[in-house]
């Protein structure tokens, strides 16, 4: 693994934006979508360090009790506080927790989703578009108006006319407290809003996030990596 030299900064919080090589659509159904979000679920801890194909080869009940395990041992890489998937990209919004644990996870994700793909579709070479990008955000603020542009995604590519519609990203458990037990996101103590507000918070929103969807290549040319 390559070590960024903009080493990012542990107990901080990084957007991560990572898009496909020449926009190819990466993800093209369902079992996709899922199996990126396990791969995210499973190497944000570093004491993950099995192949994923030889994790698929365990029964459900340990696949239960490895995740349970990892959870409980505490040892992450990042914590993960929103998620979105789309057809030709990812946002992420992390926080770094161990040295040189955002580029480890990315890392690990990006690399086990590339072989599964490229085996799955019979291709060579790259799927990501060069190095991840990042942005630093420094407010708390901040992050709180970040995850609404995250769940908003889907909403201003014209993919679904409602966040709660996208069962790719995060927003779900933002707004559904039932889901906590398999939530894989790290918000609990982060943001004082219920998940009633936390709706309404980003609900309030959609036509500004489609007229900043127009804008979004400017945006961009903020990212560093």
């Amino acid at each position: 693994m390559q070590i960024r030299k903009d080493s990012l900064v542990n107990n901080y919080y990084y957007h991560i934006f990572s898009r496909s090589i020449a926009k190819y659509k990466i993800f093209n159904n369902e079992k996709e979508y899922l199996r990126f979000l396990e791969l995210l679920q499973l190497y944000r801890f570093k004491n993950f360090n099995h192949k994923y194909s030889k994790y698929l080869e365990l029964d459900i009940k340990t696949q239960k009790a490895t995740i349970e395990n990892l959870k409980n041992q505490n040892l992450a890489l990042v914590e993960i506080v929103a998620y979105c998937m789309m057809p030709t990209h990812i946002h992420l919004l992390l926080k770094q927790v161990d040295n040189h644990g955002i580029s480890k996870f990315i890392s690990k994700v990006f690399n086990s989703y590339a072989r599964y793909f490229n085996f799955k579709h019979h291709r060579t070479g790259p799927l990501w578009a060069g190095r991840f990008k990042n942005v630093l955000v420094l407010k708390d603020e901040q992050l709180l108006h970040l995850t609404r542009y995250i769940h908003l995604n889907p909403v201003s590519a014209g993919l679904v006319k409602r966040p709660n519609d996208w069962v790719f990203s995060s927003y779900l458990e933002y707004i559904n407290k039932s889901s906590e037990k398999n939530a894989i996101c790290s918000n609990r103590n982060l943001f004082s809003i219920s998940s009633k507000e936390y709706k309404k918070f980003v609900l309030d929103q959609k036509s500004y996030q489609r007229d900043l969807a127009k804008i979004k290549s400017y945006l961009l040319d903020s990212y560093t990596g």
